[in-house]
């Protein structure tokens, strides 16, 4: 495990209560740090590199901590991709390109993903006095991943409460999800009322330079932006597919 830290220009208030927040470098993620800013909180922010082939949010996630004025940013390096099991990992397997199926875990789900990065923000929140971890989870979308949905946070929650000196204590950390049952639409005008940095979000999966337009991410992200009157954030390739009726 490797562990860098980097401290944006703006310091967090002092007297205000901290949060862990987990930020991928996505929309959502970015909207969750944003609302714990706005609900009053110090954020501490934790990125994982776990291996995934778009780690290009990586510089997306730095991009929204220095425009957020999140003074701390710590980013860790799991490598989940040694034993693969996700097309997010696994550079032999296609990204689906179809949208989520009823029903169906898609071939992006990384087996422990989000059990391993909680598991991490706990650890952070013990350790800096952090009162809540917030997460960009959404269980509407993706509502296939098993560890996006509100028992998922209950029972880690409960797990939190035992495993820890806090716990013990009866001051586990709160896991906060506030966008875990919202619409993609209204995540993006969510992040749009709280100032959050949307074009320097990064959603695509595909792993290139620019966001690729097709895959399920991109598709949702620009179908919603279109839907919320962002139509000028849609990617360049989503356009070009929207044209085409695509989106």
């Amino acid at each position: 495990m490797i562990m860098t830290a980097v401290s944006a220009a703006v310091p967090p208030g002092p007297d205000r209560p901290k949060a862990v927040v987990l930020l991928s470098g996505g929309l959502d993620s970015a909207t969750a740090a944003a609302q714990a800013i706005a609900d009053g909180y110090t954020p501490i922010a934790l990125s994982l590199d776990y291996g995934q082939r778009h780690n290009r949010e990586l510089q997306a996630a730095q991009a929204v901590a220095q425009h957020l004025g999140i003074a701390q940013h710590y980013t860790v390096a799991v490598n989940l991709a040694q034993w693969g099991g996700s097309s997010l990992t696994d550079l032999q397997q296609d990204l689906p390109q179809d949208g989520p199926q009823p029903d169906l875990i898609p071939s992006t789900y990384v087996p422990g993903r989000n059990t391993v990065f909680i598991a991490l923000a706990l650890s952070l929140a013990e350790a800096q006095g952090a009162e809540a971890i917030y997460l960009g989870i959404n269980a509407v979308d993706y509502s296939g991943y098993p560890d996006c949905r509100p028992p998922y946070l209950e029972a880690f929650q409960r797990l939190a409460q035992v495993s820890s000196r806090v716990g013990l204590e009866g001051n586990a950390p709160r896991l906060v999800a506030p966008l875990v049952l919202d619409s993609k639409v209204d995540i993006v005008r969510r992040a749009v009322a709280l100032g959050v940095p949307i074009a320097k979000t990064w959603s695509c999966y595909g792993g290139g330079a620019e966001p690729c337009g097709v895959c399920d991410s991109c598709r949702i992200r620009d179908r919603a932006l279109e839907e919320a009157g962002q139509g000028h954030l849609v990617s360049a390739e989503g356009r070009r597919w929207g044209a085409q009726g695509g989106l």
